[in-house]
């Protein structure tokens, strides 16, 4: 089994329900949600939108490999909703956006995945959730 951590963000809708059906998604699809971090509302980041988000961080056993990761969490944004994804430093209000920001202690930098996330450490909203995880675990 490998050990991953994926952020959550959502901004449209019921934003807390979002987050919530996303976990359950994650155990359908991905394997075994083992911690999730508390869920924070945060301003927009890259853009203006009058939305709010909410973000939360959950750490993962799956038996998936990265791409397969990377398919699993594309296909839940696409059945939450997800109509577009960010491309290109260009960024949009969205149902729910799930970001892969760690897997096991690999990096990769292929054209379609980086691992870990190339801007998580830019980002307190995935920071603040993905320490209080760790200090927990």
């Amino acid at each position: 089994m490998h050990t991953v951590y994926l952020a959550f963000g959502t901004n449209l809708g019921d934003k807390e329900e979002n987050i919530i059906e996303a976990y359950r998604q994650v155990e359908l699809y991905v394997g075994n949600i083992k911690h999730r971090s508390s869920i924070i509302e945060t301003e927009p980041w890259g853009f203006e939108s009058e939305n709010t988000f909410l973000n939360s961080v959950a750490y993962v056993e799956t038996a998936l490999t990265p791409h397969q990761l990377l398919r699993a969490t594309q296909h839940i944004e696409k059945v939450m909703g997800r109509k577009q994804k960010s491309n290109e430093g260009i960024y949009h209000d969205r149902i729910i956006d799930i970001d892969i920001l760690l897997y096991d202690d690999i990096s990769i930098n292929d054209p379609d995945l980086v691992i870990p996330h190339p801007l998580m450490q830019e980002r307190e909203f995935v920071m603040k959730p993905l320490m209080e995880i760790k200090k927990n675990i």
